[in-house]
C-alpha cells in the first residue's frame, strides 16, 4: 500500500502502529510499531482482535455500518449517526464530497478531536475557531435535522457548521450533542477538543433542538440521572443548562489527562445493531475476562436491574464501556451513561424488548431471570440490590414536579416500568 494510504495511531503521546485500508479489497491493514511492542508498555490497550506481533495483521470480517471495515476499537473512533450528519453538511458546505471520505480520512479529521485517548495522524488541521453561539448552533442544527427540506433549500452557515464541527460531534449516539469545556474559575466557554487540562470541567451536552413531541426529552434523561442516584448508579455528575439541555461530565477527560475508554461493542467486535451477541450474560463475561474489580461486577449488575425496572430498553453494547488505568495496565468498569427511557411517548409501541437479552429473553423479564444472572456471576445480596433501586420509585413524582415535566410524561414512563416481586 502506497504510504499516504496509512494513519498512525497514537496513545499517550506514543505511537502504537499504523492502519491501512484497501477500498477495493475491503481490508484493513494493521501493524504494530516495533519499538511499541519491544518497550512492553500498555500490554492491555487492545486485549481483543489486534495480535500483539511485529507481522502485518489483515481484517475483512468489520465491514458494514458499525465498523465501517476498520477495527471495532478504532471504529469506536469514528463519528455517530449524528456526527456523520455534521461531517456531511461541513463538507458540502465546503464544496467536498463526502461520499468520497474514506474511513482513514475520516479518522485524520477525527485526529485528536476524539473521545477517549486514541489519536490519528497525518491530522487534517482545521482553523480553530472558539466562539461558541449556542443559538445560532441550535438554528443550524434544526436545519440539518429538519428532513423536509432538501438540500438545496437548505441556507446553511458555514461559519456555524465549521463552529459545531470544531465543538465536536463525535460523542456517540444519535441524538444532536456537542462538547464543550468550561474553564473552572473564569467560565469562558470553548471548545471541547481543544484542551483537556485540569483548569476545566468538560462537558458532554445533549441539545434540545425543539419539543415538537410535546415534552422535552433532554429533562427526562436528567429526572433518569436522579434516579440513578437515588439507586446507587454510578454517573458522572449532570446538570441542566438553560433548565433544557442535558450536561454531563466526561469520564474520559480526567485529571487533566485523557482517558483510554472503549465501549463493549469496540473492546470485541460484536455489533450492537445485531442481537446475537447482545446479551447481558456476555457483558459479564467480558468484565470477568477483563479481570474487573468484583465491585464492578456488582455495579454492572445494579445496572443491569435499574434497566429493566426503569425501562431503559436501549441498553445496547455502546452503551456499556470500561476504562484501561495505564498505570497498573488494567481495565474497569466505566460510569454508566444514556440511561433514560429511550421511546417517544406520542408513539403507539406495542412491542418493546430489550437491546440486551437476560437468560435469553428481551421482554417479560422475571425475578427468577435476574437471580439466575446473580447466581451464575456470583453476585453478592441480588435481592438487596434490587430493593434498594426499587426504592427510587418513590422519588419519580417529586423529581417530575420540580423539573416541571408534563404529567403525561410522568404517568406515560411510569406505567412502562417493571418493579419485581421480591
Amino acid at each position: 500500500m502506497a504510504t499516504n494510504t496509512l494513519i498512525d495511531i497514537m496513545i499517550f503521546g506514543i505511537e502504537i502502529g499504523k492502519l491501512g485500508y484497501d477500498i477495493d479489497q475491503r481490508k484493513c491493514y494493521f501493524q504494530y510499531n516495533p519499538e511499541f511492542l519491544e518497550s512492553g508498555q500498555y500490554e492491555k490497550i487492545f486485549p481483543y482482535v489486534f495480535k500483539r506481533i511485529k507481522q502485518t495483521q489483515v481484517f475483512s470480517q468489520f465491514e458494514g455500518q458499525t465498523f465501517r471495515g476498520l477495527p471495532p476499537m478504532i471504529a469506536d473512533s469514528l463519528p455517530d449517526m449524528f456526527g456523520n450528519i455534521i461531517f456531511k453538511e461541513w463538507f458540502e458546505a465546503n464544496n467536498k464530497g463526502f461520499d468520497k471520505i474514506t474511513p482513514l480520512e475520516q479518522l485524520a479529521y477525527v485526529a485528536n478531536r476524539g473521545m477517549g485517548a486514541l489519536e490519528y495522524r497525518p491530522v487534517v488541521n482545521i482553523p480553530e475557531n472558539t466562539t461558541i453561539n449556542l443559538k445560532e448552533i441550535l438554528e443550524v442544527l434544526k436545519e440539518i435535522l429538519d428532513v423536509k427540506k432538501s438540500t438545496a433549500e437548505k441556507n446553511l452557515s458555514s461559519a456555524a457548521l465549521l463552529n459545531i464541527f470544531k465543538i465536536g460531534s463525535s460523542a456517540g449516539g444519535a441524538c444532536p450533542k456537542i462538547l464543550i469545556s468550561e474553564h473552572k474559575e473564569t467560565k469562558e466557554i470553548i471548545p471541547g477538543d481543544i484542551v483537556y487540562s485540569a483548569e476545566y470541567n468538560h462537558w458532554l451536552v445533549k441539545l434540545c433542538i425543539d419539543e415538537e413531541e410535546g415534552y422535552n426529552k433532554e429533562k427526562v434523561e436528567y429526572a433518569y440521572y436522579l434516579l440513578t442516584q437515588k439507586a446507587g448508579i454510578q454517573m458522572m455528575h449532570s446538570q441542566l443548562i438553560e433548565n433544557r439541555h442535558f450536561a454531563t461530565l466526561r469520564y474520559d477527560r480526567q485529571n487533566g489527562e485523557k482517558q483510554h475508554v472503549l465501549t463493549a461493542s469496540g473492546l470485541t467486535g460484536w455489533d450492537f445493531m445485531k442481537p446475537d451477541d447482545g446479551s447481558y450474560e456476555n457483558l459479564f463475561r467480558l468484565a470477568i475476562d477483563l479481570k474487573v474489580q468484583h465491585k464492578d461486577l456488582q455495579e454492572l449488575y445494579r445496572r443491569m436491574i435499574f434497566n429493566v425496572v426503569f425501562a431503559n430498553f436501549d441498553d445496547h453494547l455502546k452503551n456499556h464501556s470500561f476504562i484501561y488505568h495505564k498505570t497498573n495496565d488494567v481495565w474497569s468498569l466505566g460510569p454508566a451513561y444514556d440511561i433514560t427511557y429511550p421511546f417517544n411517548l406520542n408513539l403507539n409501541i406495542l412491542r418493546k424488548s430489550r437491546a440486551l437479552a437476560i437468560n435469553n429473553k428481551r421482554t417479560n423479564i422475571t425475578i427468577e431471570d435476574v437471580l439466575l444472572i446473580a447466581d451464575s456471576f456470583s453476585i453478592k445480596n441480588p435481592t438487596g440490590i434490587i430493593q434498594e433501586v426499587q426504592n427510587a420509585i418513590d422519588d419519580w413524582t417529586s423529581i417530575t414536579k420540580d423539573l416541571d415535566i408534563p404529567e403525561f410524561v410522568k404517568e406515560g414512563i411510569l406505567k412502562e416500568w417493571q418493579p419485581f416481586e421480591i
